[in-house]
């Protein structure tokens, strides 16, 4: 743990006390646990989970600049990447984790108890149903996701959960800027505006890394999210 403290501090310029160095050594043993019996991720070696997964989710808190989300959404968070690491440094926020599949938000809920973690609800649901409930549309400062769709779908996924003057956060690879050319007409049609792309490295990590960051201009029409898998099926253009 001591290499990942330092790569926060290098990143962040953050210090983690000791709580929640405690809390990513629970998590990331209780993630190799149930690895063995469950395909939760595709990385399971420790240096792995500590830098594609635990440092990587922490780099969106450089989108956030010094202004810590009060509420924030994570769609498609499989085994809580990125929302739960964000919330171990961020313990006053309000988290929603979304995961439609049944055995990575059990293991979200069972890291989220574990783990003394308030202020987080786990919804086993898709992102297009979430975006129409009163409880969660226009509702959040925040909407991000990690490795989950296309820019275009992603958009319509994340923007209806955003309140006006919110953002939405997209984390990719290498095409994030090829992506955030594709999504700008999009996002316009839900209301969002491209902010800026944030380039991030990662100590131990070739690949390119983005934040891809979308301001929330204006309400999202009624008619947006679709049904479910239209978004993916038919993309926005």
């Amino acid at each position: 743990m001591d290499k990942l403290k330092q790569d926060i501090l290098n990143l962040l310029g953050t210090r983690l006390t000791s709580k929640q160095i405690a809390a990513f050594e629970v998590y990331e043993r209780e993630l190799c646990d149930w690895n063995t019996r469950f395909n939760l991720t595709a990385i399971r070696d420790v240096t792995g989970i500590r830098s594609k997964h635990f440092l990587d989710s922490i780099s969106c808190l450089l989108a956030f600049k010094d202004k810590t989300p009060t509420r924030l959404i994570d769609i498609g968070t499989g085994a809580g990447f990125p929302g739960i690491p964000i919330k171990i440094l961020c313990p006053n926020l309000r988290l929603t984790l979304v995961e439609s599949v049944g055995k990575k938000a059990e293991f979200c809920r069972h890291v989220t108890t574990i783990l003394g973690l308030d202020k987080v609800e786990i919804l086993q649901a898709r992102a297009e149903e979430v975006g129409q409930l009163p409880a969660h549309r226009e509702q959040y400062d925040w909407a991000v996701a990690r490795a989950v769709a296309n820019l275009p779908t992603l958009m319509e996924y994340l923007l209806p959960l955003v309140r006006v003057g919110g953002a939405a956060l997209a984390q990719k690879g290498e095409n994030g800027p090829a992506e955030a050319h594709a999504a700008d007409h999009p996002a316009h049609l839900l209301g969002g505006h491209l902010r800026q792309l944030y380039p991030v490295t990662l100590p131990g990590v070739a690949e390119e890394r983005y934040l891809i960051v979308f301001d929330k201009v204006a309400a999202t029409p009624p008619k947006y999210p679709r049904r479910v898998g239209v978004p993916l099926k038919s993309p926005l253009a």
